[in-house]
């Protein structure tokens, strides 16, 4: 893979930004939303790549809710920078759940009160203007691969309440036969470990998903997996095993991804990314620790691999704006 410069006005990366875009149907600005279970972060984007305007709404509970807020979103946008709703050519949106690409149906996301969702149409009914609808891990993975001027393959790895991915290869996001593809938080590292929401036990989300850790360590408190550090720094010997789970967990997914994908670069996503240096630092780490007995593994340099996406990152929503440009294809997308 080749890597450009991240320097966002470098002039190749803003002619990939460009290409990535194509050419606007109804206008010059492409907008793209990431729907998130409290924020909604919306960018505007010119032509050239350009972000020209961001803001951040609240997402609003139940599907009236939230068709409400992202059309709110979308007006607030173009007000703030300037821009006629007639001079948008489309808004991307990327959604958590189950998402129809075809229909821009979006099903069963829980976190936003959403059952059942005709998210594309009711949108385009009310203001005119082409929506597509992308799951939203998948549609920051685009993002994420787009703003960093990479090329050939990739993964982003988003750590949150959950833990999910979205692989890119040559610009386009690779879903599978039924969607699942990048589903790592699913997959049993550990059969005798803790039971996961999906039902198994031992699944990579349950040593590194924030929501996970948080039951396991079962204490008050706003930001428990930050406590969990704070604690393993002090001594705590629960939250020492606590943190060398959620190193090694991080560890194991990205070893799956780059072995089941051959991608060559992970991006680490999603909130617990906030933990910084001492999120980054502990998956080196375990993976230099794990592949101390493997040649084969030590040959991967996977330790080498990794990025973290940089904090206040627009590459959600950018993803989401890229996936506006695009042409939908009948796939079913899934991430938990």
């Amino acid at each position: 893979m080749t890597r450009t410069a991240t320097n966002p006005d470098d002039p190749e990366l803003r002619s990939q930004r460009h290409a990535a875009l194509g050419a606007p149907a109804n206008g010059s600005v492409r907008v793209g939303l990431d729907v998130g279970g409290t924020k909604i972060d919306a960018v505007a984007v010119a032509p050239s790549g350009e972000i020209l305007g961001r803001l951040r709404r609240p997402t609003g509970w139940g599907e009236d809710a939230v068709v409400e807020n992202i059309l709110q979103a979308v007006a607030a946008l173009a007000q703030e920078n300037g821009i006629a709703l007639s001079d948008i050519g489309s808004v991307g949106v990327g959604i958590p759940g189950l998402v129809d690409v075809e229909t821009g149906t979006v099903l069963h996301a829980v976190n936003l009160g959403v059952a059942s969702l005709a998210l594309a149409a009711r949108a385009e009914a009310a203001i005119g203007i082409p929506f597509r609808v992308e799951n939203d891990v998948k549609a920051a993975a685009l993002g994420a691969s787009v703003l960093r001027g990479l090329t050939g393959s990739m993964a982003y790895l988003n750590l949150g309440t959950g833990v999910a991915a979205g692989i890119v290869i040559d610009g386009r996001i690779r879903r599978g036969a039924r969607g699942t593809a990048g589903e790592v938080g699913h997959i049993s590292v550990d059969p005798n470990g803790r039971t996961c929401g999906c039902g198994q036990r031992g699944c990579i989300e349950t040593f590194c998903g924030g929501g996970s850790l948080a039951k396991a360590w079962c204490r008050p408190g706003a930001l428990p997996v930050k406590d969990i550090l704070d604690a393993a720094d002090a001594g705590d010997a629960e939250a020492i095993a606590l943190r060398d789970d959620l190193h090694h967990g991080a560890a194991a997914a990205v070893r799956v991804l780059v072995l089941s994908a051959d991608v060559e670069t992970v991006i680490i996503g999603g909130g617990l990314t906030a933990l910084g240096a001492r999120l980054e630092d502990g998956i080196r780490a375990a993976l230099r620790v794990d592949a101390e007995k493997s040649p084969f593994m030590r040959s991967l340099h996977l330790d080498e691999r990794i990025e973290m996406l940089a904090a206040g990152s627009p590459a959600a929503a950018f993803g989401a704006a890229l996936v506006g440009a695009s042409i939908p294809e009948k796939e079913i997308v899934f991430h938990g």
